[in-house]
Order: C-alpha cells, then structure tokens, then sequence
C-alpha cells in the first residue's frame, strides 16, 4: 500500500495519537517481511550500478509498507518511533535483503544532518524523497589539498544575487557518481578565521559545471569519487543553517558520520555481518571448520578474539547511544564509538586474513569464496581508520573534549584566511 506523507509510518489503518506499541510494531514487521524482502543475497555486496538500483527499489519497499524511517518524525515522513521500535526492526529484519547503502551516508549522515539543521521547507522537500528512495546523497567535504584539516577548505561559493557560485574540487566522495545530492562545505568568506567563513549547501550533483571523477582503488572498486565544480549555481534556499556558519553544521554531520560509521546512528535501519564488522562469528566458524583448524589453539585464540570485540562494540554502542541521548554524553562521545569501530574493523581483517592463510591469496576465477572475500576486503581495511575522521583526530576530540585536556595549538586559529600560508602560495 503506498502511502502519502500525511500519516506515513503509523500503524496500517489511521493516523494514531499514540505511538504504536512496540509488540504490535514488531508483529506488523514480522507478517510483512517474508511477502516483500527477498532474503539478504549469499556472498559479499558490492555497490555496482546494478546494486544501487535495487537498493532504490528495496527503499521504496519499505516506504510502501509502512516501515521506512523509524526514527524520522512523522511531519517528514518517517514513523517518528523510539530507539525501542528501530532495535526491533533490527532483530526482525535481519537476514533479509535491505538498503543498507542507503544508511551510510544517506540515512545515518546526511539525512540525520538535516533534520538537525535544515529548513521546514528543505526537509519536507528532501527527507520524504529520501525515504521513498527517490534521493541518495553524499557529503563534499574533503578536499585534495586539505588531508585532515576539514576547515582549510578552499572550494568557494561567491554570493551573486540570489545565488552563489561554486567552484573548486572535492574528493573521496563514496558513490557519487550515482548520488542525486550532496551536502558540500565551501568557503564563503576570506577575511574571517577559516571556521567561522564556511557555509553548508545543498548541491544537485548532476547539473552543468559538476564533472564526477570515479577513483579506481586497490581492490578494483570504483566507489569513490572527485568532484570538479565550475561556475556551478546554487540558489541562497540551498544553504543549510547560516551564511558563514556551515563549521556548526559540518560539526553536527561529523557527529552523526562517526555514529553511523560507529553502529551507533539512530536513523540506519537493519544491520548485516557483510557490513558491519560486529557480526555473530559465524563467518569464521565456518572458516575454522572448513580448514580443519578446529583444534588449534592459536585459531581458537583469534576467534575469541574477535567475538569479544563484537560483543564489547555492541555494549560500547548501546551505552554511548544512550549516554548521548539522555545529555549526560556530548555528542563527542561518538568518537569513541567510531574509534573502536575503526580499530575492530582492521583487527578483524587481519584475524580473516590470518585463519583463510593461502585461501585469501589466491581463489578460482569467478568464484567467490569466504577467503576471496576477506582477502580483498583486507586490502581496503585501512579505510576505516579515515572515514569520519582519522584515528588521530578522534584521539584529539577524546582528549580535548571528554577529557578536558588542552587544545593542541593551530598557528591559523584567530588569522583571516586569505592571510593564513597555505601550500603553492
């Protein structure tokens, strides 16, 4: 049944003044999944053309049937439930084939931004697209030039009239080049510090003046991207939050990027071992089992090893999650969840790699195997030490701001940035 905005999310038959009981929500969820979720596809996932497209496809499913958007409100078409009725939709949809590219950043990111700092007008227009899977977005926030200083930005938007002017690069942007939108940082002011002159827009990614750029990695994928912005215009409606305050806006999406990235995002929905590094360890059984190692002490040790980090990131989340939700944690506490989550997602590749020995070096042509899969995402495990932010910048922000330690010195803090020295200048 499709439903319009007016309504979409409560239980099937009216618009309750209640939120639905959790019970009757999961029973709901539970009649319906095995009729309009195919099960979740054996082997790994990878986000070819072919997968964004049906993940498109399965995102529209579940706005059809009344479960997209747990914890979005209501007023933009989400169901506007509790963290209870999202941990219910986890455990009863688990198995089944969800849009999980559309968590990460979609969902868990840019959508979460949004309803944090975006206009009425900007989140009924978007938010509801996004949940019907009409929308898919990215963030443009790196740039070539900038490594981890997310505020030396020198992409630039140039007020003219009613719109600004974009120019400039971003770069390791993932699946832009299938996205529809992107929330990019640009500079809009040079005579300020460089946090206080950026702004925050919104940007149609497939529009004259924007050149998409795939980046072939070391594993083969083309995921990332670099984009090239030339005398691209954005209407002054686009802006997110205020004209020289986008640092306030990066901030909030910084926050929800390491709580998504960390498992910790109130607004994904489902979970998948072939995504999250905190699984059940059945992956690895099998792979014990299957290469004799059964008996093996060191195999044994590895094992445990990466079930107690499963089950102590699954802790860390829930504890930090409700921390931040009941105000007695900041929001910097997520850098504790995406560091855990960084440093769990490279051991457990390097216990794959270590139990699947010669079996993720070499593997038949076109088979796809359990040592196949685990060698190539070795090959990419680095990655999760910079998504988000890197290890270091989040051992920063544990210091400076949880631990109340002193603030490392920046020689460009209080300088206008057009006179801070940067390179090639």
């Amino acid at each position: 049944m499709t439903r319009d905005i007016v309504g979409h999310g409560g239980p099937a038959g009216g618009q309750p003044a209640d939120i639905e009981p959790v019970d009757a929500f999961r029973g709901r969820l539970r009649a319906w999944l095995p009729g309009n979720l195919p099960p979740e596809p054996d082997g790994a996932i990878v986000r070819t053309d072919e997968r964004w497209a049906h993940e498109r496809v399965l995102q529209r499913q579940l706005w059809d049937g009344g479960f997209a958007g747990v914890r979005v409100p209501r007023e933009y078409g989400g169901l506007g439930l509790t963290e209870e009725h999202r941990r219910a939709f986890d455990e009863e949809a688990a198995g089944y084939d969800l849009p999980f590219s559309f968590n990460v950043p979609t969902l868990g990111i840019l959508a979460a931004t949004l309803i944090d700092a975006g206009t009425h007008e900007q989140k009924l227009r978007h938010l509801p697209a996004i949940l019907r899977g009409e929308e898919l977005w990215v963030q443009f926030l790196s740039e070539p030039s900038g490594g981890s200083d997310l505020a030396g930005c020198l992409t630039r938007a140039d007020r003219d009239g009613d719109v600004f002017v974009l120019n400039g690069s971003k770069i390791w942007s993932s699946g832009a080049y299938v996205a529809d939108y992107a929330m990019c940082l640009a500079r809009t002011n040079w005579d300020v510090p460089k946090h206080r002159g950026l702004t925050m827009f919104i940007v149609e990614i497939h529009q004259p003046g924007v050149t998409v750029e795939q980046i072939r990695q070391t594993d083969g994928t083309t995921e990332f991207c670099q984009e090239f912005f030339d005398d691209v215009p954005i209407p002054v409606s686009a802006v997110i939050g205020e004209v020289d305050d986008g640092w306030s806006v990066a901030n909030r999406l910084l926050v929800h990027e390491r709580m998504a990235v960390g498992g910790g995002s109130p607004y994904t929905a489902g979970r998948t071992s072939k995504h999250e590094v905190g699984d059940d360890g059945a992956e690895l059984v099998d792979l014990i089992r299957r290469r004799g190692l059964e008996g093996d002490p060191h195999a044994r040790l590895l094992l445990a090893e990466a079930t107690v980090r499963s089950m102590v990131g699954g802790a860390l989340i829930e504890r930090l999650t409700a921390g931040m939700a009941r105000g007695t944690l900041p929001g910097s506490a997520g850098s504790v969840m995406k560091l855990y989550g960084a440093e769990s997602v490279i051991r457990r590749a390097e216990i794959g790699l270590e139990l699947s020995g010669e079996d993720a070096v070499a593997w038949p042509v076109g088979g796809e195997t359990t040592g196949a899969r685990l060698g190539m995402h070795s090959l990419g495990r680095q990655g999760a030490a910079l998504g988000g932010g890197s290890n270091e910048i989040q051992r920063n922000i544990i210091s400076e701001r949880l631990l109340g330690m002193p603030r490392e010195a920046a020689a460009d803090r209080d300088i206008a940035y057009r006179d801070v020295r940067r390179s090639g200048r």
